[in-house]
């Protein structure tokens, strides 16, 4: 299979960490249901693949996001993660955090937004109402040893109060990292973040002593701008990216959130660079085929539709049998698409 072809350059870290979202934030957006067998093979192909922190799902109530009703069978299903592996899953409140923490999560996250019409769609609160619902799930989360990641949306534009002004963001996510959290995520829900904006905002961010060690990014490619968004976070120091396998994604509560950065075509260009994710291109690319299978449609990710006839003939030359052997599902890039709900031999 082909592979770019490696150039390092000045400023750009040895390895990076993929923070690989396509399980929770891809399939939430879904509007056919995914059965859950679907969903747990997604997360064993993605950690067969390399990747070592996969969001798996969230204990947010069914009536908010039927799709992941199923967030306890799932991790009943996929078991303890293993060692060294982080599977975190979002929940909304403490009632949330119970709930995930009997279906033996070991790993949160909480979602917070830069703007007040955001957090009244998504969580029917004011900024400063969901602030004070979150600091106890901190608490609780830390004082049971669970590791706490924070989201910030809204983070560069929202599409009811328009462009959002770096000290704004910068004020909410100073609250947030003082509840506790061990990772912050920066994100550009409607995918509007052009790579200078990105630097004032983690210059911003740093001018109230958040350093990039904390911070995550996640970047929409609603105007295509996400890998080139992903550079200048990368030379300011942050070490990780949030990704979507196949590019899944969107955000129920605004509309004009498309999907999340293909982790593929992140791969794609960290490798080009000389910059280590520990992720095999060639199973990753067939994990998201296999999924954009199951959902009945080609998967977004250019690079995966580039390397989509690659991948054929390769399984063609090898007798037709999936080359990816960690797992027990169905032919890769060998069965016609199905609707998820379907996909009962996955």
């Amino acid at each position: 299979m082909y592979q770019p072809d490696v150039h390092r350059t000045d400023g750009l870290p040895d390895s990076v960490t993929i923070y690989e979202v396509g399980a929770r934030d891809g399939l939430q957006n879904e509007s056919a249901v995914v059965d859950v067998e679907v969903k747990a093979e997604f997360v064993r192909r993605l950690a067969a693949a390399g990747l070592k922190a996969i969001e798996t799902t969230s204990f947010v109530p069914a009536t908010w996001i039927p799709q992941l009703a199923d967030a306890a069978e799932l991790l009943e299903r996929l078991g303890p993660p293993p060692v060294g592996a982080r599977r975190p899953v979002l929940v909304p409140n403490l009632r949330g955090l119970e709930r995930a923490l009997d279906a033996g999560a070991v790993e949160i996250a909480i979602f917070g937004s830069a703007t007040e019409t955001f957090a009244k769609r998504n969580l029917n609160r004011t900024v400063d109402e969901s602030l004070t619902m979150f600091a106890p799930v901190v608490e609780a989360a830390r004082s049971r040893g669970v590791a706490v990641r924070g989201y910030l949306s809204m983070c560069f534009g929202d599409p009811w109060e328009g462009a959002v002004a770096p000290k704004q963001v910068a004020a909410v996510a100073r609250r947030i990292v003082d509840l506790g959290v061990d990772e912050l995520s920066l994100g550009d829900t409607i995918g509007v973040a052009t790579p200078a904006h990105v630097e004032v905002l983690l210059a911003e961010l740093a001018g109230v002593g958040i350093g990039p060690g904390i911070l995550a990014v996640h970047f929409h490619d609603t105007y295509g701008q996400a890998l080139a968004n992903t550079l200048p976070a990368l030379r300011a120091g942050v070490r990780t990216i949030d990704a979507s396998a196949g590019g899944l994604g969107g955000c129920p509560y605004a509309k004009s959130a498309t999907g999340n950065l293909a982790t593929e075509d992140l791969v794609w260009m960290l490798h080009g660079l000389g910059i280590d994710t520990g992720v095999d291109l060639a199973k990753l690319s067939r994990t998201s085929l296999w999924m954009a299978q199951r959902l009945g449609r080609p998967s977004p990710s250019r690079v995966t539709r580039a390397l989509a006839g690659q991948l054929a003939e390769e399984a063609t030359q090898a007798g037709g049998q999936s080359t990816n052997h960690e797992t027990a599902a169905g032919r890769d890039g060998a069965e016609p698409p199905r609707t998820a709900k379907g996909a009962d031999d996955a």
